[in-house]
This record gives structure tokens, C-alpha cells and sequence, in this order.
């Protein structure tokens, strides 16, 4: 049995995305799943990235890709009233509800149903309480245990070559994006292109572009 580490942040439509499908993209394969929580804006910073959505016209066409790729995946999306969103207070909550900071997939369904269905406000106080009511977490989301555990769990990330989610490591090996999916698929087979060169030699292969000076 393989096991999976899947990095996500609610924030992100392509994780939502990704989570919904990946039962079923794995479907028939022995497999564990672990589900990490990291913050997007964190990643980001790491690798001097903006992210999508802060660019405006790569901002437009997420939405609608994500509309269309939810609708084919017979799944509903309701973008947010705003976004993006701070999400800390959304991964503080599922860091909080188990010990080790790995939320269960039940979490996880009802934390994305709360951004993505519905059309409202992700970051509102109130919903936000209402929610943490629901799903009555052992551990205070405000504490400093979890918000240095939502931390240490994006500092590993990053330590792993993360660099955006949804991302899917296995045997050392990160796998970025919903379409890396079949991707993940055809190494958990044992296709054999993964037992050559083919997986290493993209990070020798040289820039184009000279660096830029700091």
C-alpha cells in the first residue's frame, strides 16, 4: 500500500476540485491518504510566487475554468462573495480537530462545502463560529500549539518542494495539480517510465534565462 500526503488549502478551487476527484481518479488502487494543511500564501512567499489570483486576467479565467471543470465533474461551485480570502482561520479550525494536525476527510468535505457552496462570505466571524460549533474541534484553533502546527505543516511542505496546492507527495515524489491526477495514477501502477531517467532529468535541464540579480 502506498501512502499519500495531499496538501491542500480551502482557499484553493483546483484543491476542492482535486479532493472531489480524487476517489474516484484512484479508484481500485491500494492507497492511504493523509490530508495536510498548509497555507497557500506561505508557499508562496517561499518561492517568490504570486498567486493566481492576484494577477487579474489569470484571476478571470481561473474562475471560469473551475466553474466548467466543477460542472464536468458533476460537482457544485459557488464562488465565494470575495476571493481570495485570508483562510488562516479555516486551517487553524482543521489543524485543531485531530492531534496530529491531519484533518479526516469528513473535515476537510465540510470545510470546503463551506467556501465553495453557498456563495457567502468564507472568512465571516460568524460563520466561522458557527462552523467550529459544528464541528466541535479537541483543540482551541486560536492556541499557539495549533497555529505553530499549521506552520511547522507548511514549513515541511516546502522542505518536500511543494510549491502550490493541491499537491500529492508519495515516495519522495511531488505531484502539483488537479491534471497531475492521472499523473499520480499511472506511478501508484507502477508505470515503468518512472523507473527511468525520466523523472530526474527535468531538474538538470538548463535555463534559458539568466538569473536576476538580487
Amino acid at each position: 500500500m502506498k501512502h499519500i500526503t495531499f496538501f491542500l488549502d480551502f482557499l484553493s478551487p483546483y484543491s476542492y476540485l482535486a479532493f472531489d476527484a480524487l476517489p474516484k481518479a484512484l479508484e481500485g488502487l491500494s492507497y492511504s491518504v493523509r490530508y495536510q494543511p498548509v497555507f497557500l500564501g506561505g508557499l508562496l512567499k517561499a518561492k517568490q510566487q504570486m498567486g493566481p489570483a492576484e494577477i487579474p486576467m489569470k484571476r478571470e479565467w481561473l474562475y471560469r475554468q473551475c466553474q466548467w471543470l466543477a460542472q464536468s465533474q458533476g460537482l457544485r461551485l459557488d464562488l465565494p462573495s470575495a476571493h481570495p480570502f485570508n483562510p488562516l482561520g479555516l486551517l487553524r479550525l482543521a489543524v485543531a480537530s485531530d492531534a496530529q494536525g491531519n484533518p479526516n476527510r469528513y473535515v476537510c468535505e465540510t470545510l470546503f462545502r463551506h467556501v465553495w457552496q453557498g456563495g457567502q462570505d468564507a472568512a465571516d466571524a460568524q460563520r466561522l463560529q458557527a462552523l467550529t460549533a459544528d464541528l466541535a474541534p479537541a483543540r482551541d484553533p486560536n492556541s499557539d500549539v495549533v497555529r505553530d502546527q499549521l506552520k511547522a505543516h507548511t514549513d515541511d511542505a516546502i522542505a518536500q518542494g511543494v510549491f502550490g496546492v493541491p499537491s500529492y507527495a508519495v515516495d519522495g515524489k511531488v505531484f502539483w495539480g488537479l491534471d497531475a491526477l492521472p499523473m499520480l495514477r499511472s506511478y501508484l501502477q507502477g508505470d515503468a517510465w518512472f523507473t527511468q531517467e525520466n523523472w530526474e532529468s527535468a531538474a538538470h535541464l538548463p535555463s534559458g534565462i539568466p538569473a536576476r540579480k538580487p
